[in-house]
């Protein structure tokens, strides 16, 4: 019982220790193209996120963009036409508030079954800078998508881990809102 508890706080209370910028999904296959969403947090208070930098790894081969409602997007890239590159692009103009997340979408295809890490750097209105750079240990990490050859097969399947991430969540609430309802004396 007491296992169980400690796996339901867990749940409960770890996520806001997670907050860093996050590229989903998180697991994709190589030479497909597909919709990938960088989630970047405004963690610091009385300040706005303001600018959005995104440098891509050599192999992994942006397509195109999603519009982002309210910010303006600078893309930086190699080559020209069909052999262009991205290699930077900067979000600016937006203004995301503490506790909600900045979202930009696109298109991309990693080239090859690797990981592939990111530099996400985000500037706030006071002009600080968060250089999303560091390693997965770190304060600061960088998002990573693990590029694989195939999405099937093998052990335990990332839909199975999905299921069971939810299942806890779904738990946890339940949980929460029975300890934490009130309760009339008739």
């Amino acid at each position: 019982m007491k296992l169980l508890v400690t796996a339901v706080l867990a749940l409960v209370f770890v996520p806001s220790a997670f907050a860093h910028a996050e590229l989903s999904p998180p697991v994709a296959k190589a030479k497909t193209l597909q919709l990938f969403t960088l989630a970047v947090p405004t963690e610091k208070e009385n300040a706005t996120t303001t600018k959005i930098e995104l440098t891509p790894p050599q192999g992994f081969g942006i397509d195109s963009f999603v519009p982002a409602q309210g910010w303006t997007k600078d893309v930086q890239s190699s080559g020209s036409g069909e052999e262009a590159v991205v290699t930077k692009v900067t979000w600016s103009g937006g203004s995301t508030p503490t506790g909600e997340d900045s979202i930009f979408q696109f298109l991309a295809s990693p080239s090859s079954a690797k990981t592939y890490a990111f530099t996400v750097r985000q500037t706030y209105s006071d002009g600080s800078v968060v250089d999303w750079s560091g390693p997965e240990s770190s304060d600061t990490p960088a998002p990573r998508v693990d590029a694989v050859s195939s999405l099937g097969g093998g052990g335990s399947s990332t839909l199975s881990i999905v299921a069971i991430v939810l299942a806890g969540a779904a738990l946890a609430v339940a949980l929460v809102g029975l300890l934490g309802g009130k309760r009339s004396l008739a």
